[in-house]
């Protein structure tokens, strides 16, 4: 398999305080640990930034604009209390939607088999009118309305793996029943969606763990719920949330996931791409908290696409 890695280094320059758990170390400790030896089969690419129209597909255009002209020129200011931004997040967010975009793009054209977007902030709390959850636009639901506007990909799949729902994602699938989402998340947890009972027309997955679940409880719900779900809807293009913030080391949650469970999701996700749509599959950095947990979560993680 080749894969691709896509980043940016503007995505450093979004600094949400020296205090704020999304800081820019997290990028530093993915892009470490893949720059060991082992990887150094990946196919590198600097992120572009994304059009207006391309973020328009998944935000309403004038929400667009006003989060971008809102980007203080000093200092910080926040969507709410969790959403912090700075100077140099305009070009973050612009490059990291950009990332799962151009990463579809080179996918499709068979240029790559599969491809992982390290950047941030991360995307999948952001909701169509609403900044939040360390979230401005859902690079995901981005990229996945890419596939399909731009590739003709009819049906388009979503699994989220970070410990928070993905409430963003959620509210922008829920009512269109060729977008599909599933998620894994702790419960109770920010945001408080993510219930069994959400469905949307069918469409939407939720599997609740309840704190301190670990790998036992974690590979049952992918193997009886999600796995299967994701089969039968039999997507044209699959993209992962790829958070690592589920893993025990992470201060922000209580699941207790391990290296190796990442590494085995990851496996059995590509299994169904390669199934279901020629391998097609976009990963995008999304939560992890703990540097050394992320740099080697991530690591696994890409270890498991280059084998796929």
């Amino acid at each position: 398999m080749t894969t691709m890695l896509m980043s940016h280094k503007a995505c450093f320059d979004h600094d949400p305080g020296r205090m704020h758990p999304e800081h820019p170390s997290r990028l530093k400790a993915v892009l470490t640990a893949l720059e060991a030896p082992e990887f150094s089969g990946l196919v590198r690419r600097e992120a572009p930034r994304a059009e207006i129209a391309q973020i328009g597909r998944v935000h309403p255009v004038n929400f667009v604009r006003a989060a971008l002209d809102a980007m203080p020129t000093e200092g910080r200011i926040g969507f709410d209390a969790d959403t912090v931004v700075s100077p140099g997040s305009g070009e973050a967010v612009l490059r990291a939607a950009g990332a799962v975009c151009a990463a579809v793009d080179a996918v499709v054209a068979g240029e790559v088999d599969n491809a992982f977007c390290a950047v941030r902030p991360p995307g999948h709390h952001a909701e169509p009118m609403r900044a939040m959850g360390f979230c401005v636009f859902n690079n995901v639901a981005v990229g996945a309305l890419h596939a399909r506007e731009v590739h003709g990909a009819r049906r388009v799949a979503v699994m989220d793996f970070d410990v928070h729902h993905g409430n963003g994602t959620q509210a922008m699938f829920e009512r269109d029943g060729e977008l599909f989402y599933a998620s894994t998340h702790q419960w109770p947890l920010y945001p408080g969606t993510g219930a069994r009972s959400e469905r949307g027309v069918g469409n939407i997955v939720n599997a609740p763990l309840s704190p301190m679940s670990g790998s036992a409880e974690f590979r049952a719900a992918m193997t009886e719920i999600v796995l299967p779900a994701i089969a039968a809807f039999k997507p044209d293009f699959l993209l992962i949330s790829a958070g690592f913030d589920a893993h025990a080391d992470d201060p922000l949650a209580s699941l207790r996931l391990a290296d190796d469970d990442y590494s085995w999701a990851t496996t059995e996700l590509a299994k169904i791409a390669t199934t279901s749509c020629k391998g097609r599959l976009v990963s995008t950095l999304e939560g992890g908290y703990d540097l050394d947990a992320l740099g080697r979560s991530a690591a696994a993680h890409v270890r498991a696409l280059m084998a796929a």
